[in-house]
């Protein structure tokens, strides 16, 4: 954790990072007492924490049930791609050559992504390719974007969470960010965007589609 973060901070950024890995589900209440033991923090430091999580769009309040992970509407899944739209499609178009440090973060988060895949730990799957989406934001080198996009890609995960299937929802999307990376490793701005921008579009069609389901 960072040193120089509040606790109520630290705790935000973990409860933020299960919910992106998928360990904290929408619709599961978030307990204070609960918490209050596993942080061993005041009910004042949790109720802070919870409070950063709910401006970040992951939490809301319930009356007689209290704090639980939010349920994303489809109106939120619009407003999510057009953010990954707007950030995405503009980091690579102001990328330079990828940077070792960049090169390396996007091709371990590949890499991770086809472990995952081979073991069929879709879950998994579907956090290493959002990683590799938040290493594209990151060629923008903006610490504020990057804090940003954090929260957006932790919203994505609880519309993903929808998926009846999740092989079937997750199982196209490593190669075309393979595709991506390539492109970009290559230096081909112009066909990185298109790829990306078709790779967006098809992802907004199916996220939207997942609201079809019962």
């Amino acid at each position: 954790m960072t040193l120089s973060l509040s606790l109520a901070d630290q705790i935000a950024l973990e409860l933020r990072a299960d919910i992106m890995s998928g360990r904290l589900l929408p619709g599961v209440a978030l307990v204070e007492v609960d918490l209050v033991k596993r942080y061993n923090a005041s009910r004042n430091t949790i109720r802070e924490a919870l409070h950063r999580l709910g401006q970040e769009g992951l939490t809301r309040y319930v009356r007689n049930k209290g704090v639980m992970v939010r349920r994303v509407a489809r109106d939120d899944v619009r407003d999510l791609f057009v953010v990954r739209r707007t950030l995405e499609l503009q980091a690579i178009a102001q990328s330079g050559t990828l940077t070792g440090d960049h090169d390396v973060r996007m091709q371990n988060a590949i890499d991770a992504t086809t472990l995952a895949r081979e073991r069929e730990d879709w879950r998994a799957v579907a956090t290493h390719s959002l990683v590799f989406h938040q290493h594209i934001v990151g060629l923008m080198r903006s610490p504020l974007f990057d804090e940003f996009f954090a929260q957006v890609i932790a919203q994505l995960r609880l519309v993903f969470c929808a998926a009846p299937d999740e092989q079937r929802f997750q199982s196209p999307w490593l190669e075309r960010d393979r595709e991506i990376y390539t492109l970009l490793a290559q230096g081909n701005k112009p066909a990185a965007q298109e790829a990306m921008s078709l790779y967006l579009h098809d992802s907004e069609r199916l996220s939207l589609a997942l609201f079809d389901y019962p």
